[in-house]
């Protein structure tokens, strides 16, 4: 990236409503795209295309102030249908599409769902009206009006052909009309965050803080502008690949989506459209990417930014894999929707490897002592606090909840671990709650995993707690090694004694080739439960005895 493109662009203020955005960028860049594996959209056609979705939802008994939930793939009408159901002043309520039966009915009931659209086009891999029919089930739902699938009527729902009439017949006028009543303030989404072991929370995000988000990331923090090119593979039911589209729609910039996550499409997608930017974002997805066989022959002189998040010896170790490309790293939540801080680009490399940049513009953070609350000193871990104009509202029906998330001076107080630099940039660390008690020690998941990637076989690791009668809980590691690597329990043991304190150790190795995954996150409470459920079905009550080749049997200590 030359020096110029550094400094963020001269802008003209963009509207701060979502369907007004669209609007205003159709206009401004018509010939800008939306790049899926396949099919393409200009601005200008995807525009029009929100309109006609926004008709359907209308005529499908939607109003302005109800809740319509989006479960579909990810394709220009799930973003078509979010920008449609913003332009008629609903809120969109997209649905990860990772869940089953049980977790969809209650998202659609605790959500009050008016409208759900969904899809069977891909039942062969995901039957939506199934899922959805089997929740309901449990769940009757007593606001949802109707069904809308994409495809053929199933299971008593409307096929969207159906309604194609009746939406038609809908003046556009009217969908004007609604759009310019919508305000700043209004609710745009509902996004229901995965919880570590209970149902998730649904997060009510305004849009101004979802427009803003673009605006902040996209001028300045990625520098996008017309002719540049972002891949993102990040889930369009979770803010990351939401956000990264409206810094593309906020700049001109072409925004290209990877669909259903596959290395292949991937590299083909990062060359064919000469991407400049990239948001991999998680190890999960970049290293399939990175030891993707081709990968070495892949032209990818094009790219010049790509952000990722993980420690920081993961992150020293994916800048070697690509060392003329600047790698960016960036602190978030959905109840920032999606980044509160990111690096600049013109961040010293250890800076960037080390912390997650600057809180955006509209954003404040600063980090506390979680039992006092009294703010701590640069360098100094505590809790991470953050405010402002990206902040969400509060979580959806659960008034008591946002109390105690949101204090009176409107700091949102996460449960993350992190710490600020001496230069105010915010470096995460872990979950307050990723913290294990080790017979009274407090062990760091992420310290763990941080030190386990060390091993030259060893290519993703989590580390969660696994019960134990004599220390109340011990680390077990669940480890993906690397593409051809093989390796042992024992090894991994030996590697980790006498190099980290013992009762840091894991007691148990697990080694996977799948992840339960939310969105783009290893679920860790699926692993924790995992291990209870592997340990009490055999029996197993107390750790054995740490045991190497070399080092005789020790206890923790």
């Amino acid at each position: 990236m030359d020096a110029d493109e550094r400094e963020a662009p001269a802008t003209v203020e963009s509207p701060a409503t979502l369907g007004a955005l669209l609007s205003w960028s159709a206009q401004r860049w018509p010939e800008a795209r939306i790049e899926f594996p396949r099919e393409s959209l200009s601005f200008a056609e995807l525009n029009a295309r929100a309109d006609e979705l926004a008709r359907l939802v209308l005529a499908a008994g939607a109003q302005a102030g109800d809740h319509v939930g989006v479960l579909l793939d990810p394709t220009a009408d799930l973003i078509a249908a979010l920008v449609g159901i913003a332009r008629i002043g609903a809120t969109g309520v997209p649905i990860n599409e990772r869940f089953k039966a049980r977790e969809l009915g209650y998202v659609i009931e605790h959500a009050d769902l008016t409208v759900l659209l969904t899809t069977d086009r891909i039942a062969e891999y995901l039957d939506f009206p199934a899922l959805i029919a089997e929740g309901l089930a449990s769940n009757p739902a007593p606001a949802l009006r109707r069904v809308v699938v994409f495809g053929a009527s199933r299971l008593g729902f409307t096929a969207a052909a159906e309604l194609s009439g009746a939406a038609a017949a809908v003046p556009l006028e009217q969908v004007r009309g609604l759009q310019d009543a919508v305000k700043p303030e209004d609710l745009v989404l509902l996004m229901y965050t995965s919880g570590t072991s209970a149902m998730p929370k649904g997060c009510m995000i305004s849009h101004d803080a979802f427009t803003a988000q673009g605006r902040a990331i996209g001028d300045h923090r990625y520098f996008l502008r017309p002719g540049h090119a972002f891949w993102c593979p990040l889930p369009l039911f979770h803010n990351g690949g939401l956000a990264t589209l409206m810094a593309c729609l906020s700049t001109g910039a072409t925004y290209v989506h990877a669909g259903h996550f596959d290395p292949d499409v991937a590299l083909r997608q990062l060359e064919e459209h000469r991407c400049t930017h990239a948001i991999p974002a998680f190890e999960t997805i970049w290293l399939r990417v990175l030891d993707h066989p081709r990968f070495s022959e892949a032209d990818l002189s094009s790219l010049a930014l790509v952000l990722n998040a993980g420690t920081s010896a993961r992150l020293r170790q994916l800048q070697a894999r690509l060392p003329e490309v600047i790698q960016l790293a960036n602190y978030g939540a959905t109840e920032g929707t999606g980044h509160i801080s990111i690096n600049l680009p013109t961040d010293p490399l250890e800076v960037r490897l080390t912390t997650g940049g600057h809180p955006l513009p509209g954003m404040e953070a600063k980090i506390v002592d979680p039992q006092t609350g009294e703010e701590e000193p640069p360098n100094r871990v505590g809790e991470i606090l953050f405010r402002g104009r990206m902040r969400f509202v509060g979580y959806y029906k659960a008034p008591d909840l946002t109390a105690e998330a949101i204090d009176a001076d409107g700091w949102f107080h996460s449960s993350d671990l992190g710490f600020m630099d001496p230069d105010g940039r915010l470096a995460y660390t872990g979950r307050l709650k990723d913290m294990l008690k080790v017979g009274g020690e407090n062990v760091a998941a992420a310290e763990v995993e941080a030190f386990l990637i060390g091993h030259p076989a060893v290519g993703i690791a989590a580390v969660v707690g696994a019960p134990d009668a004599r220390y109340d809980e011990v680390p077990a590691a669940y480890i993906e090694l690397v593409p051809g690597a093989s390796c042992t329990e024992q090894e991994i043991i030996d590697y980790c004694l006498g190099q980290i304190a013992t009762f840091k150790v894991p007691r148990y190795i697990r080694f996977v080739t799948e992840w339960p995954m939310s969105g783009t996150k290893i679920q860790k409470f699926v692993l924790r439960e995992r291990i209870e459920r592997e340990l009490g079905g055999r029996g197993i009550t107390e750790a054995p005895v740490l045991r190497s080749a070399a080092v005789p049997a020790t206890r923790p200590a």
